[in-house]
């Protein structure tokens, strides 16, 4: 084939590509509050003398880009933008545009059968219902503690976590792709971790070329702001740049800005706006009808948020202040069907259930809970650092939802997604194989493979192991590179970091020891060496 012809079926093969990415994103806003918002700001704007019948197209924009909309517009699409899958043929059929390869979609379904069924085997031995409504009296009570669920203590002592890390990481250990051969009997070039699929994920390089602007020639929140000096001429300026940002109210550049950090004074807004989160009236209005199904119906996972609460942020030196909070969202998110939005382009399917009486008839199945999530040991971590932030319940509710459906939920799903567990884990197995081999061999030689001391930090997202500072400033590079491969390459940094300690550990119990208190790390610094000062 001539160089001409492959230039033209490529050029021809992105412009159906564009074509179909446009046509989805105008799908999904089609409807949306801000569409019927616009609509209405344009009706409004035809009585305005300076949009003129004969020049009305060109007018309407004018007018909309001056009154802000187009910016609104702006930011919604590239929301999309960042959330929507890779789009593929128009024919794909929609199980492949949520998981490409089969063998994976089976161990999800397997999973999800598995959560599904050990919710309903507590269901059934504490002859608890799914969900019932309230009495009159025990609405009352809710409402009357709202804000001080904290101080209630009921009886939790027959609830356990539906499942924990440790349950799913062995999941993932026995993930296999039965048409694929390593064709290496000896085990001598393969893999020494515990991750035995074939999927490509991205070398030390790749990751450099990503992370590019966390390279050492760059200033960097994190590093810079954090010398002797007071105060620092980079933080003074950088934050002076940041205040432009939010004047601006662009996504894209407050994305960009955050991939070197963001100053603490503006990161609640900076968050805010790089997830198009505006807390608008009619927000704070759904969060008090969530808030209102809360109150009218008790459910099942109610408890086991309780439950995890109280296990996790409650014995948390940083986050046990915001109890009340935690319960707030959790129990809200819970109910909340706008979640289910995200099962679009996950591998996940929502649980179902069925109505009494009614087993196994589809036309009386119903997702449960009902945002289709089951929350599991150490969920609440997900909410907790965004405490610090919010303070106002309904915006750090939609702050948290929004991180959730963007970043959160591939931590907990089995998927071949760069940003999925099962990728994380392979990149951070291959990164200490790779630069760390006799550590790697040692510590498995003991019993203390790696993964099994990581894959708690990467699952939480490092909520909870690291000081809140240094995880924000984590967060802010997630947020940034609208990736997750950040947390293999920190819990492959740790490891580095520990190098000399963990040769020492004869055995799991030691080598945890030796990593269990990550809380004084600087994140930033073990981050850069990693990436840009370990030799190729």
């Amino acid at each position: 084939m001539e160089p001409e012809s492959e230039l033209e079926e490529d050029s021809e093969l992105d412009q159906r590509q564009l074509s179909l990415t446009i046509a989805c994103i105008v799908q999904r806003l089609r409807g949306s509050q801000l569409h019927s918002e616009l609509e209405r700001e344009a009706r409004t704007s035809l009585h305005k003398t300076e949009v003129r019948l004969e020049s009305l197209k060109e007018d309407l924009k004018e007018f909309l880009r001056k009154s802000g909309w187009e910016k609104k517009l702006q930011n919604a699409v590239y929301r999309e933008l960042n959330v929507l899958p890779e789009l593929g043929h128009a024919c794909t059929p929609a199980e492949h545009m949520k998981e490409g390869l089969m063998y994976i979609r089976r161990a999800q379904i397997n999973w999800e059968k598995r959560v599904l069924k050990s919710l309903n085997s507590m269901c059934t031995e504490m002859s608890i219902p799914l969900a019932k409504k309230r009495s009159a009296d025990e609405q009352k009570e809710l409402l009357h503690k709202w804000n001080e669920m904290g101080t209630d203590e009921p009886d939790l002592s027959r609830f356990r976590p539906v499942y924990a890390p440790k349950d799913f990481l062995e999941v993932l250990i026995n993930l296999r792709n039965p048409n694929y051969d390593g064709g290496d009997p000896t085990g001598l070039n393969g893999s020494w971790g515990l991750i035995n699929v074939p999927l490509k994920v991205k070398d030390l390089t790749a990751l450099r070329n990503l992370y590019t602007e966390l390279g050492l020639n760059y200033e960097q929140l994190g590093i810079d702001d954090s010398m002797q000096i007071s105060p620092e001429p980079f933080e003074i300026e950088y934050i002076r740049l940041g205040q432009k940002v939010l004047s601006k109210k662009d996504s894209a550049a407050a994305q960009q800005y955050v991939r070197q950090g963001c100053p603490t004074t503006l990161r609640a807004d900076m968050w805010a706006l790089i997830l198009n989160v505006n807390n608008q009236l009619a927000d704070s209005l759904y969060y008090e009808q969530l808030k209102s199904n809360v109150i009218q119906h008790d459910l099942l996972v109610d408890n086991l948020i309780y439950k995890d609460v109280k296990l996790t942020a409650s014995n948390d030196d940083y986050y046990f202040v915001f109890e009340d909070y935690l319960y707030q969202v959790l129990l809200c998110f819970s109910r909340d069907a706008l979640v289910l939005d995200h099962f679009n382009y996950s591998s996940a399917s929502p649980p179902k259930s069925y109505i009494k009486g009614k087993v196994a008839l589809e036309d009386y199945a119903v997702v449960y809970p009902p945002n289709g999530v089951v929350p599991f040991h150490g969920f609440a971590m997900y909410v907790a650092p965004l405490c610090f932030l919010y303070h106002e319940p309904s915006k750090l509710y939609q702050v948290f939802r929004e991180m959730y459906v963007r970043f959160f939920f591939r931590l907990h799903n089995i998927s071949s997604h760069s940003s999925g567990i099962v990728s994380l884990c392979l990149v951070f197995e291959t990164l200490v194989q790779t630069y760390l081999p006799q550590l790697f061999y040692h510590l498995r030689e003991i019993g203390a493979q790696p993964l099994r001391i990581s894959f708690k930090w990467m699952v939480r997202a490092f909520s909870g192991y690291l000081a809140t500072d240094q995880l924000l400033f984590l967060w802010d590079r997630i947020l940034g590179y609208n990736s997750l491969e950040i947390l293999a390459v920190l819990a492959a940094a740790v490891f580095a970091y520990r190098a000399e300690n963990l040769m020492e550990a004869t055995s799991l119990a030691a080598a945890e020891a030796i990593l269990a208190d990550l809380s004084t790390l600087q994140v930033m610094p073990l981050l850069q060496l990693f990436l840009f000062a370990t030799s190729n």
